[in-house]
């Protein structure tokens, strides 16, 4: 009954020799991997949204694939190229993992040559679910901003999934080694601690931080501003939403920046948009600044707002020392169950609202987007926009429940050219391509009660069967080939029922869509928004 704990022991005792106590030297790192790991190991890699155990990647794809071979590897985030190396190398077989950002085109082609075993694309919580069930990792290779001698271990701003690896691994007599930017002799505060880390090495570099929450509001058009208003007069008002979570795109940034300007018009403030599942977005400085927000809990951090939100302690979530408190797998939990509005967006949508991010040549996985963007059948607790969006769905008379808002904002026309809405997913093919059942639909066209182009919205809670579905979407898809083909009386008699709204229903012009409706046009006017507390990142800096 103790062989994990034998099993643990006889590996640390091991690795000893390339370890003094829990301190490793970069330089002995390759051979202390090849040590405490073994052949089909389940290895769970730190790679999530935004923060990469860059060094441990780099050194695992340096271990002797005659040594270490057919690795499991369990991945939050497949970002960097040494994630996929590792399976041209022959180290690992199989992975299984919830988001593939940039690599998202390469692992596609992996896919079809076969080059690559797929266990699951996930969604966060479930892969995390999973983490304490079927995949709980034997290796946890980590990062953090600071450790000490004997292992504490201090995540600074980005904390993300860190604590739920952790957890899974060291409780069930796992392996956790952790790269640090910094070996201290106190750390600042204890995030993780000692006894649940086994060996720490400092990287010879820090870890690397992707700002992938910083939106740029110089890239925000018209035809953005435009939905934004629709969205926010259209929906957010009239279901009176308070708790909500953004996708990261810039159609809801666009939404973020006119809340102090256009939501003010309309009188909004105080009435909606106060309590949000969001990373520090700086384009939500604006609406802190004018008090339209009450909290915000982050999934993570965002490169250049540690400043900003250690002096904003009464909206963010934060320690004693003011550093921000983020966790992703507590956000998931609260996105899932405590949201009245998700708002996100996708690259395709069929003619009944299914909509998908794997398209022909490019897998990126799901995220958390399914967790957000679903109608949450577990949910007990009322809020006033779920109960109107109950009503308009006509559930179950005899037994009434509300429905969650999901909305999908969506360009007609993707920024090459390509249409936004096809009859059929590029999904069908990827999963013929992965050899699964289930096409990787991203939000299921049932969970979707609204969709947002520069046409209009699209109610898809008035609909009563699937024929007016697929109308009131190609009623608002243009002039793609989707769009062309709707019933144009069908779609009129939608409209008189309010499952098509156009601008002008709404008493918006589109001459009034012009970006002096954003509260900052630029970064630059985000850092004087934030009195010089926002610090963006070089790449966003044009002064």
């Amino acid at each position: 009954m103790n062989k994990k704990i034998n099993e643990k022991r006889k590996r640390l005792e091991e690795a000893s020799a390339f370890a003094d106590n829990k301190i490793i030297t970069f330089e002995n790192t390759v051979r202390l991997l090849e040590t405490v790991i073994k052949p089909g190991d389940r290895v769970c890699i730190e790679g999530n949204n935004q923060k990469q155990a860059t060094f441990l990647a780099q050194k695992l794809t340096e271990v002797d694939p005659d040594v270490i071979n057919d690795l499991h590897m369990i991945q939050s985030t497949i970002a960097l190229p040494e994630h996929l190396d590792l399976f041209d190398l022959g180290i690992a077989k199989k992975v299984d993992f919830a988001y593939c950002g940039r690599q998202s085109k390469r692992i596609a082609d992996m896919i079809a040559s076969k080059s690559i075993e797929i266990g699951a694309v996930h969604t966060y919580l479930e892969l995390y679910g999973r983490l304490f069930t079927d995949l709980t990792p034997k290796i946890a290779l980590l990062c953090a901003d600071e450790a000490d001698k004997n292992g504490n271990l201090y995540l600074g701003n980005n904390s993300e999934d860190t604590p739920t690896i952790v957890e899974a691994t060291a409780f069930s007599k796992g392996i956790v080694i952790v790269q640090a930017n910094k070996i201290v002799d106190k750390v600042k505060q204890i995030d993780i601690p000692a006894n649940l880390v086994d060996f720490i090495v400092e990287s010879p570099e820090p870890f690397s931080i992707d700002p992938l929450f910083t939106r740029d509001p110089a890239n925000i058009n018209e035809i953005k501003i435009l939905m934004a208003m629709m969205t926010l007069k259209g929906i957010y008002a009239k279901y009176g939403v308070k708790t909500i979570n953004h996708g990261v795109g810039f159609n809801s940034a666009a939404i973020e920046l006119i809340l102090p300007t256009y939501g003010n018009q309309l009188g909004l403030k105080g009435k909606i948009c106060r309590n949000w599942i969001l990373n520090p977005h700086p384009t939500m400085i604006p609406a802190i600044e004018d008090g339209w927000v009450e909290s915000i809990f982050s999934p993570g951090g965002e490169v250049g707002m540690e400043e900003y939100v250690k002096n904003r302690t009464d909206i963010f979530f934060t320690g004693i020392n003011g550093v921000l408190h983020s966790g992703r797998a507590s956000a998931q939990t609260g996105g899932h169950y405590g949201i009245d509005i998700f708002t996100g967006a996708t690259l395709q949508m069929d003619i009944y609202g299914n909509s998908s991010t794997a398209t022909k040549g490019r897998l990126a996985g799901f995220g958390g987007a399914p967790n957000f963007g679903c109608d949450n059948r577990g949910r007990r607790h009322e809020s006033p926009a779920m109960l109107q969006a109950g009503r308009e769905a006509g559930t179950d008379p005899r037994i009434f429940r509300g429905r969650r808002l999901v909305l999908q904002m969506i360009e007609t026309f993707q920024e090459a050219g390509h249409p936004s809405f096809v009859e059929e997913l590029d999904a069908t093919a990827v999963a013929k391509d992965m050899n699964i059942e289930s096409p990787p639909i991203m939000i299921y066209g049932d969970d979707v009660t609204h969709v947002v182009t520069e046409e209009g919205i699209a109610n898809l809670l008035l609909c009563r069967n699937l024929h007016e579905r697929e109308q009131a979407i190609r009623g608002i898809a243009g002039y793609t080939p989707v769009g062309l083909k709707r019933n144009k009386d069908l779609v009129e008699e939608l409209r008189k029922r309010g499952a098509i709204i156009r601008p002008e229903d709404l008493g918006i012009r589109l001459k009034d869509a012009t970006r002096d409706l954003l509260a900052a046009r630029n970064i630059r006017d985000l850092v004087k928004c934030s009195g010089g507390l926002y610090n963006p990142p070089v790449k966003f800096r044009d002064w």
